[in-house]
């Protein structure tokens, strides 16, 4: 496939985003909308991505319409719910004020799991409740909408989203010396769902946590320790981690959150190369194992899109961590070493072209696989084609 031109890449993008507007309900309104956590957080970037591109107010208005109908669904409980109103607990007036400060919901089609209910492993990636690495892209959308707009209030429900979800999700252990991190948790926050840690969700916590306090400095100075003690609770729970992973969408999370902590050493001076260098050799040795295996030799109907466009948006990430390196100072051997760390990884670009060209081709978004996930589908194939929206910060 013919590379595209800028104008037509971007208005591919807008397609893909209206049509995602229309077909969740965001607009034209009226239709009782269908919201969903994960892929909302990646939509409000691409709209703010959009809105740069183009300069048309329209699409900043998408963004700011989206966030008011998450909170409002997302923050509340279900309808199919014994219980009403903000799932915080809060009055509907101080809800509306606070809308993040119960956490929100992942908006499942099915309702959480009862406290009777035996667990089903199966059954429980259909059911609602809260997770922690949707809840942080939903803090990074929020702080990106902040930064835009110029508007604390935006980082500041970024915040409170962190400061309530951390208290819940992160636990001391039995032994009393060390803490541990839930991957679900119930609609509520009462209760664990799933008890394991996620792969990467300290590390997700760690540099959004401090992606949130450097914004909350800019905004005002003495809200730059904010954040600290949850800071400090990621960073021990990273510590001796190995992050190798050969799940496509999870090497592309290493490789994003590589460049957003690339952007907040080389701009904001904080002091965290040792973990972004392990990031990159972790990223480095995903990509290796993952780059023998025959994943993309597979029908479309037994693929799963949304997944591989994570992989492709975290490639595309890496080009713009070597750019961030290039006009960097390389004042040090540590920064050096992770410059010549970063040009080794942009030897994967050629599979961002490979995995978007292939999802651009109509006959693959007309089969099952695409269309039962057809939301986040588009979405993703929307930030893998214009990423800056929700890599940049």
């Amino acid at each position: 496939m013919e590379k595209m031109q800028p104008e037509d890449l971007t208005s591919m993008v807008q397609n893909l985003m209206l049509d995602f507007a229309d077909l969740t309900g965001l607009q034209p309104q009226g239709r009782a909308p269908r919201r969903y956590l994960w892929t909302d957080a990646f939509a409000v970037c691409n709209f703010l991505e959009l809105y740069g591109r183009t300069g048309e107010k329209r699409f900043e208005q998408l963004a700011l319409e989206l966030v008011g109908q998450v909170h409002d669904i997302l923050g509340r409980h279900r309808g199919d719910d014994r219980r009403t109103g903000w799932i915080s607990g809060l009055d509907d007036e101080h809800g509306a004020i606070h809308p993040t400060a119960g956490g929100l919901r992942i908006g499942k089609e099915m309702n959480e799991r009862r406290f009777d209910e035996p667990y089903n492993e199966e059954l429980e990636w259909d059911r609602d409740g809260q997770y922690y690495h949707y809840l942080t892209k939903w803090m990074h959308a929020l702080n990106r909408v902040s930064r835009v707009r110029g508007e604390a209030v935006y980082n500041r429900w970024a915040i409170e989203l962190a400061k309530a979800v951390h208290a819940r999700f992160v636990y001391v252990l039995p032994s009393g010396n060390r803490k541990g991190m839930y991957w679900k948790m119930s609609i509520d926050l009462s209760c664990p769902l799933v008890s394991s840690m996620g792969h990467h969700d300290p590390l997700d916590g760690l540099v959004t946590y401090l992606q949130l306090q450097t914004a909350a400095k800019h905004f005002n100075p003495a809200a730059g320790s904010v954040l600290d003690a949850e800071v400090e609770d990621t960073v021990h729970l990273c510590r001796g981690k190995d992050w190798t992973t050969d799940d496509p969408l999870g090497i592309g999370e290493l490789l994003s959150f590589a460049c957003k902590l690339a952007q907040l050493i080389l701009h904001e001076g904080l002091p965290y190369e040792d973990v972004l260098e392990v990031l990159l050799k972790s990223s480095r040795s995903s990509l290796e194992s993952f780059e023998g295996r025959s994943f993309f030799r597979l029908p479309a109907q037994y693929r799963l899109a949304f997944r591989e466009l994570g992989l492709s948006i975290g490639i595309r990430a890496m080009g713009k961590l070597l750019k961030l390196f290039e006009q960097a100072p390389e004042d040090s051997e540590r920064t050096r070493s992770l410059h010549a760390q970063a040009r080794d990884l942009i030897k994967y670009a050629p599979l961002s072209d490979v995995i978007e060209e292939y999802w651009l081709m109509p006959e693959h978004r007309n089969t099952g696989g695409w269309l039962a996930h057809r939301d986040i589908n588009m979405v993703m194939l929307a930030t893998s084609l214009a990423p800056d929206g929700y890599l940049s910060l």
